[in-house]
């Protein structure tokens, strides 16, 4: 009996990683490290920020974190994902919230609502929170 048989049946390419957490939580680091790994194995990868997770988004903000010395600054990790065909969701109310638009987001950042989310999620997308 073959162990390593996968029994997955969703066949989809989507992943959404939900993003709660700030510029002060490493957990936003291992975030854009699971971005960026899914677009590097093929998955059309899209970042949902809600919560203080919108504040990572922010212009010059993850500029200087770097959690842990030994992994990439969050701007890198950030830069790498978009510029590898990531896609970045800003939510509209937690936006609204701390008073960002979509320019006071680095470029390529949408504010978009759970719509397009749950469309994701239909079309079988995975799904991680952090």
């Amino acid at each position: 009996m073959d162990t390593n048989t996968n029994t997955n049946t969703n066949s989809t390419d989507k992943t959404i990683v939900f993003l709660s957490r700030g510029i002060d939580d490493e957990r936003a680091t291992v975030a854009w490290t699971l971005a960026n790994a899914g677009v590097a194995n093929g998955q059309d990868v899209t970042v949902f920020a809600v919560s203080s997770g919108v504040d990572v988004l922010r212009k010059r903000a993850a500029d200087t974190v770097q959690m842990n010395p030994h992994d990439p600054s969050m701007k890198e990790l950030i830069g790498k994902f978009m510029a590898s065909g990531g896609t970045v969701w800003a939510c509209p109310p937690c936006s609204s919230l701390r008073g960002y638009t979509e320019e006071d987001f680095i470029e390529g950042v949408a504010i978009t609502g759970a719509g397009p989310v749950y469309e994701l999620i239909s079309q079988g997308a995975a799904t991680i929170c952090l």
